[in-house]
């Protein structure tokens, strides 16, 4: 029989498919359901930074100063009161998931500075979290701000972090950084236990007619799969943390293809929201399909088998493949 278990924050999984965080999983019912559909863990929406400090009113008091004279100060941020049910509500919510299902429940905090807001990852905790996923996004707009200070925020808030549970603590990253591997590295030794790859960087659009800026949202397709592959496979038996892919994944080849570069999970937001919850059954389906066609025992078996482990001078090979890549493209000559 085709053993799809995996190891991943120190959890065992049945499986490498975790329905990460979408408004799906705002709802008990809905994670019931994935968890029948075939999901092994369960990524919460993310409680922000901001709803936390909003609680304490210090936000507020800082948001609403001078927006007598200046009102569009307020358009700055997004009323948070309400998202996620507010930090209590947050807190409640992850109580009832873990009780409803047998599968793991991965909490997850989004914010930047290493400040007090910290704290709820205790209590996300002692709330009944199995692990805890640190959504890190952040834009360096300030032109003093350098690339080093960027990755040493990163760098301290898996530290302080990690410092404050016992419970597993994961690491979800932009791309955008110069030097990835090396802020891998370093997002270990602080005792990182996973890093999730990549978050993805939203931008939002202009309407002419209003003339304000607009969210601008669209779901992932298989193409953005190959970015995370291609970093999880560099990384992969070169830093402790387990590596997860979180973006592209919507097949059960997109699965087999996270797992052959070196990753523990795959991970789904955009599939389930398109196709549905049921989504996830087909995925493992084709998974099992496609490795009883091609005698694979196991997930195991397979975890890192086309990794840049083996290769020698991965610069070089980069460089290789970029010229291969270049010239792999053919274009049609007028009248042909």
């Amino acid at each position: 029989m085709t053993d799809l278990s995996t190891s991943y924050l120190g959890l065992i999984l049945k499986n490498p498919l975790v329905a990460s965080a979408s408004p799906l999983c705002e709802d008990v019912g809905n994670i019931r359901k994935m968890e029948d559909a075939g999901a092994a863990a369960v990524v919460l929406n993310s409680l922000f930074e901001e709803q936390i400090t909003l609680e304490s009113h210090d936000l507020d008091r800082h948001l609403t100063h001078g927006t007598e004279s200046f009102a569009e100060a307020l358009t700055y941020f997004p009323d948070m009161t309400d998202y996620n049910l507010g930090p209590d509500g947050y807190l409640d919510h992850l109580r009832r998931a873990k009780a409803a299902v047998d599968i793991p429940i991965i909490g997850s905090l989004n914010g930047i500075s290493s400040g007090g807001w910290i704290r709820y990852a205790k209590k996300i905790e002692q709330a009944g979290a199995d692990a805890l996923e640190l959504n890190v996004y952040f834009i360096p707009t300030d032109s003093k701000m350098t690339g080093a200070e960027v990755e040493q925020m990163y760098v301290d808030l898996a530290r302080d972090v990690r410092a404050s549970v016992s419970i597993p603590v994961a690491v979800k990253l932009g791309h955008a950084f110069s030097a990835i591997a090396n802020l891998a590295r370093r997002l270990d030794e602080a005792r990182a236990d996973a890093l999730v790859l990549f978050n993805r960087f939203y931008q939002p659009d202009f309407d002419l007619d209003s003339l304000e800026v607009v969210p601008h949202l669209t779901l992932s397709s298989s193409y953005e799969l190959l970015l995370r592959m291609h970093w999880v496979a560099i990384l992969y038996g070169h830093i402790g943390a387990d590596l997860a892919v979180t973006g592209g994944v919507h097949t059960g080849q997109d699965v087999l293809k996270s797992m052959m570069a070196g990753a523990r999970v795959a991970m789904m937001t955009s599939a389930l929201l398109k196709y549905g919850i049921h989504h996830l059954a087909t995925v493992r389906t084709e998974l099992v399909a496609w490795m009883e066609q091609h005698e694979y025992e196991s997930i195991r078996q397979m975890q890192g088998s086309m990794s840049y482990r083996s290769v020698a001078e991965p610069a070089a090979f980069e460089r290789a493949n970029y010229m291969r890549v270049l010239r792999s493209y053919a274009p049609k000559m007028p009248g042909h």
